[in-house]
């Protein structure tokens, strides 16, 4: 299970060479924790000597990829410890990834806008039993538009298949969420950070003692949306998802605030491998850096070794969790942008406040983490109509599937446009409207909420769920996640006695059966009449059968499990 989990590796220990202590930067500041990447895996133990020998103190390692985090003085102790030939790079523990601040209103708009950034054969064959729609599914689009109401009549999901949701959390206690949920393999690898070390708020008061939040707990609302995506029960009650009958895990590394810091997202990463997940979503990016670049010119030194130790840990992770057997899901990213050809930066590093510095940003020695990174299924975003949203990074450089994510301001011209309706409805977790001023403390749906679109569901033994719309590369992610467990559903088998797919053929069969999708005509698309500046202004370049606006097609769940066979051969 977690085994790599804050578990030093003993055993021989390699001499560790230290500079001499007059050649040594002096420590001092308040006691900072670091994240500190050993040079490989071998080396582990010489990098724990080294951090000792630096000043420092070793609190946890990832031995799955050499990821140690370290206490130390603020000044001084990462360039002691990067002089070490058993150190690959040494950083500040900071944020490296964000989702969208949910409930925030783009500016100018009217409307709500929020954008993104193994069993028996004979537990399979009750996996196999059709399942129908839930009362809220003819809001849906998005789930017919993927064919999950076709597609559930074959394969509805395995519940040995396990989809873990690397995000900020799972309402495990959701009426649509608790059939599916998985507790016992749930892990959350954060705790709260009330504020930083210069007073300014991050997540605020802690909820719960210990400032650690349970497995089942999400107070962010991104990841619990995102789960009802992918599977949400057919139940009878509310929206169902895409592949209704798997099993969802909460595998936790963002913090509430929605910033994801480096140890608890690698050690998210390398826990799906141990723990026998066949998929993960990730719907995020890494931050403080947009783009993680190894030696760009505009950064100091200490800079651009944080980055290279982010690049290459963030690497490390994906191997092993590709080794390990599972399918990883990544959203492309809400940035506007051909990945192929980043624009300037102007929002890096983003973490701490005020850090911000303009960049030029060289694309073959920088990368968007993680959908840059390696073995990932790149997914981009479109509206009901089909057209590319607006805000959903494109190329044919990263890009594989295209999913519904939600467009507000799709449909130009007909009363569609600026709804919600154009959006994704997903499930909702009460504490989070509660804070949001969309639920009050008697569970009503408030003036602000019933403007933003929030739902309420009873069922008639009194349970009650809330949903909300939401758009981004965020929301498409989820519905190519839920596919890909169908896939798995469909053609996975027993291996030394775990159920499972090879990730490879998983994406083969994902890309080889979605629906083909052409460049619009003409391929050059502007939104200057959705009130969209021109840096919105994408070309499309392809044909109908890979293309950088919607890769090798639109993700098809019935596709996939009644003819993804012939992509196996």
């Amino acid at each position: 299970m977690a085994a790599v989990l804050a578990v030093p590796l003993f055993g021989a220990v390699s001499a560790v060479a230290v500079p001499a202590a007059s050649a040594q930067p002096a420590l001092s500041g308040p006691a900072t924790e670091f994240t500190v990447l050993a040079k490989d895996v071998q080396s582990i133990g010489s990098a724990q000597q080294a951090i000792k020998a630096a000043g420092g103190t070793v609190l946890e390692t990832n031995a799955a990829v050499g990821l140690i985090r370290a206490s130390a003085p603020a000044t001084g102790f990462s360039e002691r410890v990067s002089a070490n030939r058993a150190v690959f790079g040494a950083a500040k523990a900071q944020s490296i990834g964000s989702v969208p601040k949910m409930g925030k209103k783009a500016k100018g708009d009217a409307g709500v806008e929020k954008e993104g950034r193994g069993g028996a054969s004979s537990k399979k064959a009750d996996a196999n039993k059709a399942v129908g729609m839930d009362p809220l599914d003819d809001q849906l689009w998005g789930l017919k538009s993927v064919r999950s109401d076709l597609s559930r009549t074959k394969q509805p999901g395995s519940k040995q298949v396990k989809v873990g949701v690397i995000d900020t959390g799972i309402d495990g206690t959701h009426p649509d969420i608790a059939p599916n949920f998985d507790e016992a393999d749930s892990r959350n690898f954060t705790r709260d950070i009330p504020t930083d070390v210069n007073g300014a708020e991050v997540d605020g008061p802690c909820e719960f003692r210990g400032c650690v939040d349970p497995a089942n707990h999400d107070d962010g609302g991104h990841g619990t949306h995102v789960a009802g995506t992918i599977a949400a029960a057919a139940n009878g009650f509310g929206v169902s998802g895409v592949a209704p009958n798997v099993t969802l895990v909460n595998i936790r590394a963002g913090q509430d605030s929605g910033y994801f810091f480096l140890q608890p997202t690698v050690d998210a990463i390398t826990y799906a491998g141990d723990a026998g997940i066949d998929v993960v979503n990730m719907s995020f990016y890494t931050d403080p850096w947009l783009y993680n670049c190894t030696a760009n010119p505009a950064d100091s030194p200490a800079e651009q070794a944080e980055q290279r130790t982010i690049i290459e840990a963030t690497q490390r992770a994906l191997n092993y969790a590709h080794r390990k057997g599972v399918t990883m899901v990544v959203a492309l990213g809400n940035q506007h942008t051909d990945l192929g050809a980043p624009q300037p930066d102007t929002t890096s590093p983003d973490y701490p406040a005020n850090s911000t510095h303009p960049r030029t940003v060289d694309n073959s020695t920088c990368l968007n983490l993680p959908v840059e990174g390696n073995h990932t299924i790149g997914v981009s975003s479109f509206g009901p109509s089909q057209k590319k949203a607006d805000y959903s990074n494109y190329g044919l450089e990263q890009i594989s599937v295209s999913a519904p994510g939600g467009f507000f301001r799709d449909g130009f011209g007909t009363p569609w446009y600026r709804t919600v309706e154009n959006e994704i409805l997903s499930t909702y977790p009460k504490n989070v409207g509660i804070a949001e001023g969309n639920i009050d403390a008697d569970g009503n749906i408030t003036e602000a909420g019933l403007a933003a679109g929030v739902k309420k569901a009873t069922a008639p033994d009194g349970r009650v769920g809330y949903y909300q719309w939401l758009q981004g590369t965020s929301m498409a992610t989820p519905h190519a996640t839920g596919v890909a467990a169908l896939i798995i559903s469909q053609y996975g088998k027993k291996s030394h006695g775990e159920f499972g797919m090879d990730p490879d053929k998983v994406q083969r069969v994902l890309e080889g059966t979605a629906a083909k999708i052409a460049c619009p005509v003409p391929r050059t698309v502007d939104y200057l009449k959705e009130g969209r500046d021109a840096t919105f202004t994408a070309t499309c370049e392809g044909d109908p059968s890979f293309n950088g606006f919607y890769g090798h097609g639109a993700v098809d769940a019935y596709a996939a499990v009644t003819r993804g066979s012939q992509y196996l051969k």
